[in-house]
């Protein structure tokens, strides 16, 4: 009950209220296709959306102890820390689209639509969860050294997609597989150039994201328009 206290502060109810309407009708999209088909294959949608919820949560939670830090820092690191290790999984639904590649042809623009709807409600999940955790490093280190965290936590967010992609890693392997883990991430250090996937993938995506991130917050600070120069509707026109 307190976390959805948190998640609907007046602060960010607007925001929250947006995304959740749309995780539900992406969810509904889900089980729409299922039941029209009878076939189960993109039901992993509705789990890759509910793991894009994690770092919300998990930054929702991080700024509440920011604001009641009361000697225990760990707590605010450890939530942090799992907000980084969960954020990949939010942009991640958009590699989804690597399913549209083979065998169901015949539904292809509403599975495109599908994905994209699952994937652009994980995008604005990682994208609300890193403001949040912007603000934060604004208020401690100055609004420069916020925009360097955006753009490292970009590129990380980036090279864990790549794990998860093509490694087939996930973020709780952090947990129940961390010998495996830092083996495929010391594979990938060892000659990151291998290929031009291993390198150009995670540096594209990171690219991709940090624009997207530019874009929308641009597109959210943006000041009231006032249309003071147009002439009001039924307005007489003043006489000569």
């Amino acid at each position: 009950m307190r976390l959805v206290k948190l998640v609907f502060k007046p602060e960010i109810a607007v925001p929250m209220l947006g995304v959740t309407f749309a995780s539900g009708v992406s969810v509904a999209l889900v089980l729409a296709r299922i039941a029209w088909t009878g076939k189960l294959q993109y039901a992993f949608l509705v789990w890759n959306l509910f793991l894009a919820w994690m770092p919300l949560l998990f930054a929702v939670l991080a700024c509440d102890k920011y604001r009641t830090l009361s000697g225990k820092h760990w707590h605010f690191l450890g939530l942090t820390c799992a907000w980084l290790v969960f954020l990949p999984n939010a942009p991640y639904i958009f590699t989804d689209l690597i399913h549209l590649q083979s065998r169901y042809f015949a539904h292809f623009w509403v599975d495109l639509v599908l994905i994209l709807s699952c994937a652009l409600t994980g995008l604005i999940l990682s994208f609300l969860s890193l403001y949040l955790m912007q603000t934060i490093v604004r208020r401690v280190f100055g609004n420069v050294a916020s925009w360097l965290f955006v753009a490292a936590a970009a590129g990380l967010s980036s090279f864990g997609i790549y794990l998860g992609r093509f490694l087939r890693f996930n973020s709780w392997d952090v947990l129940f597989q961390p010998v495996k883990l830092y083996r495929g991430i010391g594979n990938w250090a060892a000659d990151p150039l291998v290929s031009s996937t291993t390198f150009v993938f995670p540096a594209l995506f990171a690219t991709f994201l940090f624009i997207a991130y530019v874009m929308l917050y641009a597109l959210t600070h943006m000041k009231q328009v006032h249309m003071l120069s147009l002439p009001q509707r039924n307005q007489q026109p003043s006489e000569a």
